[in-house]
């Protein structure tokens, strides 16, 4: 990768993790989850062997031909429920960039490791329109899912005449300026409401929590994020 090879280690270990937890999810899911699961654990896992720094390992072209076979037969076997779930076409995408990464690395004289440059060239890897189109998609996804992470507090502020006010974000409010005097009032009356995207069971085992398998995915679109930015 471009950078320092601590960046590369960091998505590596980033990425194994992730197709471990995908791997523990397979123990407890339904028939259809467990497809899910195998398929991002391959992702995970796929990912992790191509952001390998270049100075450890330089893999020969016919490699980065076999990744693309493989996810290529992965994306072709998730065409299907794709058609009928958002979650699997999110699935389809990430194959096919997995494809899309490989094959511009097998096309890259001297075949250089996944997000690096070719060694003694510096010549980019794929095309700039296709890598932009997937750096646009992978980073409305990170942003989206962090955002289903985070819990939302809003404060519902009562008007004086018992009519519901604007709702504020936030934890509270201690003191509000009053715009006419510029005095401050104590606490505002009103209903503080919390809703978190998120249900988390009371019980089960940490790899059935649904929070736990969107943190694994956000995991993998940063991932992919760093290796289309260094492709």
């Amino acid at each position: 990768m471009h950078g320092p090879a601590t960046a590369g280690w960091l998505v590596v270990a980033l990425c194994a993790a992730a197709g471990t937890y995908c791997l523990l999810r397979l123990r407890g899911a339904p028939g259809a989850g467990r497809g899910t699961a195998g398929g991002e654990a391959l992702m995970g896992f796929g990912m992790a062997a191509m952001a390998v720094p270049a100075a450890v390992v330089t893999p020969p072209r016919w490699i980065w031909l076999l990744y693309a076979a493989v996810f290529g037969v992965a994306a072709l076997r998730t065409l299907g429920p794709a058609r009928r779930s958002s979650h699997h076409l999110h699935h389809l995408v990430g194959m096919l960039a997995m494809v899309y990464m490989s094959v511009a690395m097998a096309l890259l004289p001297g075949a250089a490791h996944a997000g690096h440059a070719a060694q003694g060239t510096g010549d980019a890897g794929g095309t700039p329109l296709a890598t932009g189109v997937l750096l646009i998609y992978y980073a409305g996804f990170v942003l989206w899912t962090g955002a289903r992470l985070l819990p939302l507090q809003t404060v519902s502020v009562n008007a004086p005449d018992g009519r519901a006010g604007p709702e504020l974000a936030g934890t509270g409010l201690a003191d509000t300026a009053l715009p006419d005097t510029g005095r401050t009032a104590g606490p505002v009356a009103g209903t503080v409401t919390e809703a978190a995207p998120v249900v988390v069971p009371d019980v089960g085992a940490p790899e059935d929590r649904p929070e736990m398998a969107l943190a694994c995915r956000l995991s993998m679109g940063i991932a992919m994020l760093a290796m289309l930015l260094t492709l």
